[in-house]
């Protein structure tokens, strides 16, 4: 298997709810380095996996929705504790609707798994796997 990463990062505010989160359920800033994994089982005709500027653009445009927003504003996450790994598997949806739009180019129609990871730290994160 086969697979190229790239970085980007997102700085949102959140806040939680249920005990379980302590001082977190108050209004609170988050940075996050986010990784997305591109895999595939054999390279294209170019020897590549994806195209990693292709790829690097769609994660920005990504986060670019996200980014510099009070997540507890968005109707799309009302109800919703918006916890690492919950908008781990928001990015790597919206990424895969991306490759599905062929907004990577043709050689990410060969891609078959997205690995997105977001790091809340240097000592935690949480990542989503998801099959294309």
């Amino acid at each position: 298997m086969f697979g190229i990463t790239v970085r980007d990062h997102m700085m949102v505010a959140h806040s939680f709810t249920g005990e379980v989160f302590g001082p977190a359920q108050r209004l609170h800033g988050a940075t996050f380095v986010v990784d997305a994994t591109f895999r595939r089982p054999s390279l294209d005709s170019d020897d590549l996996v994806v195209d990693i500027g292709l790829a690097a653009q769609a994660l920005k445009a990504v986060l670019a929705e996200l980014t510099y927003r009070n997540l507890d504003d968005l109707p799309e996450f009302a109800g919703r504790n918006t916890s690492t790994e919950f908008l781990a598997q928001v990015v790597a949806d919206r990424l895969a609707g991306r490759i599905a739009a062929d907004e990577l180019g043709p050689g990410a129609r060969g891609l078959t798994e997205l690995v997105v990871t977001l790091h809340e730290s240097h000592i935690a994160w949480a990542t989503n796997e998801r099959p294309l």
